[in-house]
Protein backbone atom coordinates (compact mmCIF):
# COMPACT_ATOMS: atom_id res chain seq x y z
CA UNK A 1 0.00 0.00 0.00
CA UNK A 2 1.32 3.43 -0.89
CA UNK A 3 1.96 5.56 2.19
CA UNK A 4 0.34 8.62 0.61
CA UNK A 5 -2.94 6.72 0.18
CA UNK A 6 -2.81 5.58 3.80
CA UNK A 7 -2.19 9.15 4.96
CA UNK A 8 -5.14 10.45 2.95
CA UNK A 9 -7.49 7.92 4.53
CA UNK A 10 -6.25 8.23 8.12
CA UNK A 11 -4.98 11.82 8.40
CA UNK A 12 -7.69 12.86 10.92
CA UNK A 13 -6.11 10.48 13.45
CA UNK A 14 -3.20 12.19 15.21
CA UNK A 15 -2.48 8.87 16.93
CA UNK A 16 -3.67 5.46 15.80
CA UNK A 17 -3.43 1.80 16.76
CA UNK A 18 -2.05 -0.81 14.42
CA UNK A 19 -5.49 -2.38 13.97
CA UNK A 20 -6.42 0.64 11.87
CA UNK A 21 -4.11 -0.66 9.15
CA UNK A 22 -5.25 -4.29 9.16
CA UNK A 23 -8.21 -3.88 6.74
CA UNK A 24 -5.78 -2.74 4.04
CA UNK A 25 -3.77 -5.99 4.14
CA UNK A 26 -4.34 -9.71 3.87
CA UNK A 27 -3.12 -10.39 7.41
CA UNK A 28 -2.14 -8.52 10.59
CA UNK A 29 1.41 -9.79 10.10
CA UNK A 30 1.64 -8.16 6.67
CA UNK A 31 0.23 -4.93 8.08
CA UNK A 32 2.78 -4.99 10.90
CA UNK A 33 5.65 -5.41 8.45
CA UNK A 34 4.43 -2.34 6.59
CA UNK A 35 4.17 -0.31 9.82
CA UNK A 36 7.69 -1.37 10.76
CA UNK A 37 8.96 -0.22 7.37
CA UNK A 38 7.22 3.17 7.63
CA UNK A 39 8.63 3.61 11.12
CA UNK A 40 12.14 2.77 9.97
CA UNK A 41 11.94 5.32 7.15
CA UNK A 42 10.83 8.14 9.47
CA UNK A 43 7.20 8.41 8.42
CA UNK A 44 5.76 7.13 11.70
CA UNK A 45 6.80 7.12 15.34
CA UNK A 46 6.01 4.07 17.43
CA UNK A 47 4.81 5.35 20.81
CA UNK A 48 4.43 1.88 22.30
CA UNK A 49 3.57 -1.58 21.00
CA UNK A 50 0.65 -1.20 18.60
CA UNK A 51 0.45 2.61 18.90
CA UNK A 52 1.76 5.03 16.27
CA UNK A 53 1.81 8.72 15.37
CA UNK A 54 2.47 10.43 12.06
CA UNK A 55 5.67 12.46 11.87
CA UNK A 56 6.02 15.78 9.97
CA UNK A 57 5.22 16.54 7.24
CA UNK A 58 2.58 13.80 7.21
CA UNK A 59 0.77 14.74 10.42
CA UNK A 60 -2.28 16.94 9.90
CA UNK A 61 -1.79 18.20 13.45
CA UNK A 62 0.96 17.48 15.96
CA UNK A 63 -0.38 15.13 18.64
CA UNK A 64 -1.07 17.15 21.78
CA UNK A 65 0.88 15.90 24.80
CA UNK A 66 -2.27 15.28 26.86
CA UNK A 67 -3.67 13.08 24.10
CA UNK A 68 -0.41 11.16 23.89
CA UNK A 69 -0.48 10.71 27.67
CA UNK A 70 -3.98 9.21 27.55
CA UNK A 71 -2.97 6.77 24.83
CA UNK A 72 0.36 5.62 26.24
CA UNK A 73 -1.21 4.18 29.38
CA UNK A 74 -4.87 3.20 29.52
CA UNK A 75 -6.87 3.93 31.53
CA UNK A 76 -5.39 7.24 32.64
CA UNK A 77 -6.22 10.91 32.84
CA UNK A 78 -4.19 14.11 33.20
CA UNK A 79 -4.09 15.43 36.76
CA UNK A 80 -1.73 16.57 39.55
CA UNK A 81 0.75 19.33 38.58
CA UNK A 82 -0.15 19.17 34.88
CA UNK A 83 -3.80 19.59 35.79
CA UNK A 84 -3.04 22.60 37.97
CA UNK A 85 -1.11 24.15 35.09
CA UNK A 86 -3.88 23.39 32.57
CA UNK A 87 -6.42 25.32 34.64
CA UNK A 88 -3.99 28.14 35.44
CA UNK A 89 -4.07 27.26 39.14
CA UNK A 90 -0.29 27.52 39.54
CA UNK A 91 1.92 30.23 38.03
CA UNK A 92 4.58 27.94 36.58
CA UNK A 93 4.66 25.54 33.65
CA UNK A 94 5.43 21.88 34.29
CA UNK A 95 8.19 19.80 32.74
CA UNK A 96 6.16 16.60 32.43
CA UNK A 97 2.56 15.62 31.81
CA UNK A 98 1.48 14.12 35.13
CA UNK A 99 -1.28 11.53 35.13
CA UNK A 100 -3.07 9.05 37.35
CA UNK A 101 -3.86 5.49 36.35
CA UNK A 102 -5.17 2.32 37.91
CA UNK A 103 -2.09 0.57 36.53
CA UNK A 104 1.47 0.62 37.85
CA UNK A 105 3.37 3.91 38.25
CA UNK A 106 5.93 4.67 35.55
CA UNK A 107 7.76 7.40 33.65
CA UNK A 108 7.88 7.52 29.84
CA UNK A 109 9.44 9.88 27.31
CA UNK A 110 9.24 10.34 23.54
CA UNK A 111 9.30 13.06 20.89
CA UNK A 112 6.08 14.55 22.27
CA UNK A 113 7.21 15.00 25.87
CA UNK A 114 7.74 13.42 29.26
CA UNK A 115 4.91 11.50 30.89
CA UNK A 116 4.63 10.50 34.54
CA UNK A 117 1.97 8.16 35.88
CA UNK A 118 0.92 7.70 39.50
CA UNK A 119 -1.16 4.77 40.67
CA UNK A 120 -4.62 5.47 42.04
CA UNK A 121 -7.02 2.88 43.44
CA UNK A 122 -10.01 2.02 41.29
CA UNK A 123 -12.49 3.50 43.77
CA UNK A 124 -10.75 6.88 43.45
CA UNK A 125 -10.54 6.80 39.66
CA UNK A 126 -13.28 9.33 38.91
CA UNK A 127 -13.76 13.06 38.47
CA UNK A 128 -12.41 13.54 34.94
CA UNK A 129 -13.89 14.72 31.65
CA UNK A 130 -13.20 14.41 27.94
CA UNK A 131 -12.03 17.93 27.06
CA UNK A 132 -11.32 19.40 23.63
CA UNK A 133 -7.65 20.43 23.80
CA UNK A 134 -7.05 21.42 20.16
CA UNK A 135 -9.23 21.95 17.12
CA UNK A 136 -9.40 18.21 16.42
CA UNK A 137 -8.08 16.49 19.56
CA UNK A 138 -9.63 15.52 22.88
CA UNK A 139 -8.16 14.26 26.14
CA UNK A 140 -9.28 12.95 29.52
CA UNK A 141 -8.41 15.57 32.15
CA UNK A 142 -9.41 15.73 35.80
CA UNK A 143 -11.79 18.49 36.85
CA UNK A 144 -10.16 21.28 38.90
CA UNK A 145 -11.58 19.79 42.08
CA UNK A 146 -10.22 16.31 41.38
CA UNK A 147 -6.82 17.71 40.38
CA UNK A 148 -6.47 19.15 43.88
CA UNK A 149 -7.69 16.03 45.63
CA UNK A 150 -5.48 13.69 43.57
CA UNK A 151 -2.41 15.79 44.39
CA UNK A 152 -3.20 15.96 48.09
CA UNK A 153 -3.98 12.25 48.32
CA UNK A 154 -0.83 11.12 46.50
CA UNK A 155 1.56 13.52 48.26
CA UNK A 156 2.99 12.56 51.67
CA UNK A 157 1.56 15.01 54.23
CA UNK A 158 -0.42 16.56 51.40
CA UNK A 159 -3.24 17.38 53.80
CA UNK A 160 -1.05 19.74 55.84
CA UNK A 161 -2.11 23.37 55.59
CA UNK A 162 1.51 24.43 55.08
CA UNK A 163 1.86 22.17 52.02
CA UNK A 164 -1.39 23.37 50.49
CA UNK A 165 -0.36 27.01 50.88
CA UNK A 166 3.10 26.32 49.48
CA UNK A 167 1.45 25.32 46.20
CA UNK A 168 0.77 29.05 45.60
CA UNK A 169 -2.62 28.25 44.14
CA UNK A 170 -4.34 30.93 42.08
CA UNK A 171 -7.47 31.36 39.96
CA UNK A 172 -9.41 29.29 42.47
CA UNK A 173 -12.67 30.61 41.07
CA UNK A 174 -12.48 27.65 38.65
CA UNK A 175 -13.12 25.32 41.60
CA UNK A 176 -16.74 24.34 42.20
CA UNK A 177 -16.96 24.20 46.00
CA UNK A 178 -20.03 21.98 46.02
CA UNK A 179 -18.41 19.50 43.64
CA UNK A 180 -15.28 19.57 45.80
CA UNK A 181 -17.34 18.60 48.84
CA UNK A 182 -19.10 15.86 46.88
CA UNK A 183 -15.81 14.38 45.68
CA UNK A 184 -14.41 14.34 49.22
CA UNK A 185 -17.54 12.59 50.44
CA UNK A 186 -17.41 10.06 47.61
CA UNK A 187 -13.73 9.28 48.18
CA UNK A 188 -14.36 8.91 51.91
CA UNK A 189 -10.67 9.18 52.79
CA UNK A 190 -9.62 10.71 56.14
CA UNK A 191 -6.71 12.50 54.49
CA UNK A 192 -9.00 14.34 52.06
CA UNK A 193 -11.46 15.14 54.82
CA UNK A 194 -8.64 16.75 56.81
CA UNK A 195 -7.53 18.76 53.77
CA UNK A 196 -10.98 20.05 52.87
CA UNK A 197 -11.16 22.88 55.48
CA UNK A 198 -7.75 24.16 54.35
CA UNK A 199 -8.85 24.19 50.71
CA UNK A 200 -12.12 25.92 51.52
CA UNK A 201 -10.30 28.57 53.57
CA UNK A 202 -7.89 29.23 50.70
CA UNK A 203 -10.73 29.52 48.19
CA UNK A 204 -12.64 31.86 50.47
CA UNK A 205 -9.58 34.08 50.97
CA UNK A 206 -9.02 34.43 47.22
CA UNK A 207 -12.66 35.10 46.41
CA UNK A 208 -12.89 37.71 49.15
CA UNK A 209 -9.88 39.38 47.62
CA UNK A 210 -11.98 40.15 44.53
CA UNK A 211 -14.40 42.27 46.56
CA UNK A 212 -13.68 46.03 46.15
CA UNK A 213 -12.60 47.75 49.35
Amino acid sequence: MYFEKFVDQTRPFAIFESQLVWPFYQSPQQAQRQLTDWTRTGKLLQLRRGLYAFLPPYAAERPMSYVVANQLVQPSYVSLQAGLSYYGMIPEQVAAVTNVTTKRPQKLSNTFGHFWYRHLKTDLFFGFRYWQVTKTQYAFIATPEKVLLDLIYLTPNGDDEAYIRELRLQNLDVVDVERLRQFVARANKPKLKRALPHLLALIREELEGYVPL
